[in-house]
């Protein structure tokens, strides 16, 4: 396999196909029904999954059948169905629906515009997860060529995985036995350690998402006459978020939300911390001066992988610092983030969060926490033998690099409800997601020679499927 000729294929396919249509896709303002309610109105996702729909009607595939859905209030999903010349059914996933703009974009830089800087294409949902479904349907492609056997495939490019995958569970259903039972699936919605090796992901957290609301008065009054007669809303907001969260350490304090680390994940973490030292902590835009949690690569990717953490991702009921007055709040509502272990119960934890925020209100005030997503996070089986020698020998023939592995801080709603769906089904987790491409925040990028040299791997994958 790793001597037929496709890499000049999928190299000029890359550069004379993919990346102009993947900066029109760059170019929509698409961003998932989460961010933008009004999404089916805008028109954005729409014109997204077309965009992404024509290149792959354009893909020279025998009876290549590419049809885009549309159930009733849900966001539409593309759907590729490829047939097979040897036994199995393959399904390969991604998304295409983006986080919103957030701030912070160099200057030259801005979310919906596509920027070219060397090895690096930017903007907003290229690498977070534009990419995939060309990646995906070029190592079809490469291996139809060369003449080389695949199994049946389907690619499935959902709309609506930065909000949960809240519509994907309707199209598994209504999809029923053309999605059958796959015996393997290909995930390119993660993380790399480095751009220098093929990176296999073995554990995804769940993911915890609510607002916190406090409230102390009907309305605003004047700091002076209200302070020292009645409670900050502020302030009972940080002793509410002390019950879960050691405000020195960052550590969680419910002990009912970790779980112990899987022996094989603490080898892992040490072998992964090994070969990326200070590039572990290095990979986040530090300020001057600020340490990262531990001195340890080991233990910091220990921690951003299977411990639970909590973010305070956003809040209303705070002016502007420019329109602030003298003014005691009434209230205040915080979004929380907190990300749980790969195989902690996601519903027990809400729950369980639930109750400690909202137990004996300081005070007396309103207090509500309101659970917005509760999503399980995933721990992966060994790798079958057959597709361990797969990924090592398309780690080696891409890269020039042996296989890596490591756990992923995110969460990928898809992959556990698939694990749960289809307990027996061989599960391939991989990305382009690596140091500073700033998946949802700012600068985000896709590096392109990672992405040519993933796509040749996906196909080596997939030969190797075939021939087990």
């Amino acid at each position: 396999m790793t001597d037929l000729p496709i890499r000049p294929l999928i190299e000029r396919e890359w550069r004379e196909s993919i990346v102009p249509t993947l900066s029109t896709y760059i170019a929509i303002p698409n961003r998932s029904p989460l961010f933008d309610p009004d999404w089916a109105k805008a028109g954005h996702m729409q014109r997204a999954v077309e965009l992404l729909a024509g290149w792959c009607r354009r893909q020279p595939l025998k009876d290549l059948r590419v049809e885009v859905l549309a159930l009733p209030g849900r966001t539409p999903t593309l759907l590729v169905e490829i047939p097979g010349s040897a036994p199995g059914h393959v399904l390969l996933y991604g998304h295409y629906d983006k986080q919103p703009e957030f701030t912070g974009w160099e200057p030259g830089l801005a979310p919906w515009t596509p920027v070219r800087r060397g090895e690096r294409l930017y903007g907003r949902g290229g690498a977070d997860d534009g990419y995939a479904v060309f990646a995906s349907l070029l190592a079809i492609r490469a291996l139809e060529e060369a003449g080389v056997a695949h199994a049946r495939c389907t690619i499935l490019i959902e709309g609506s995985e930065e909000s949960g995958s809240i519509d994907l569970p309707a199209y598994v259903e209504h999809l029923g036995e053309r999605l059958g039972s796959p015996d393997l699936v290909v995930c390119l919605d993660a993380e790399c350690g480095n751009y220098d090796q093929l990176w296999l992901t073995t554990s995804l957290r769940g993911n915890l998402t609510g607002t916190l609301e406090v409230a102390v008065l009907s309305e605003g009054v004047h700091s002076g006459m209200g302070t020292g007669i009645a409670p900050s809303a502020i302030r009972l907001a940080r002793g509410l978020l002390d019950r879960l969260e050691d405000a020195t350490t960052g550590d969680m304090r419910l002990e009912d939300l970790y779980v112990p680390v899987p022996a094989e994940r603490r080898r892992e973490a040490l072998a992964t911390g090994a070969l990326l030292g200070a590039g572990v902590a290095g990979k986040l835009p530090f300020l001057p001066g600020v340490r990262p949690l531990s001195d340890s690569a080991a233990e910091l990717l220990i921690n951003s992988t299977w411990k639970p953490t909590l973010a305070v991702t956003g809040a209303d009921g705070l002016p502007a610092v420019r329109d602030a007055g003298n003014v005691l709040l009434p209230r205040v509502a915080l979004k929380l983030s907190l990300r749980l272990p790969p195989t902690l119960g996601a519903s027990a934890a809400a729950a369980r969060v639930k109750a400690v925020l909202e137990a004996h209100p300081p005070g007396g005030a309103a207090v509500s926490f309101r659970v917005e997503s509760a999503l399980g996070g995933w721990h992966a089986r060994p790798t079958p033998a057959w597709l361990e020698a797969a990924l090592e020998s398309a780690s080696a023939a891409w890269f020039g690099a042996p296989l890596m592995r490591m756990g992923t801080g995110g969460s990928i709603p898809f992959i556990g409800f698939l694990a749960a769906r289809y307990p027996d089904t061989d599960l391939l987790v991989t990305g382009v997601l690596g140091p500073h491409s700033n998946a949802h925040g700012p600068n985000e990028f896709l590096h392109l020679p990672t992405a040519e040299k993933l796509t040749g791997c996906v196909a080596t994958v997939l030969a190797r499927h075939a021939s087990r």
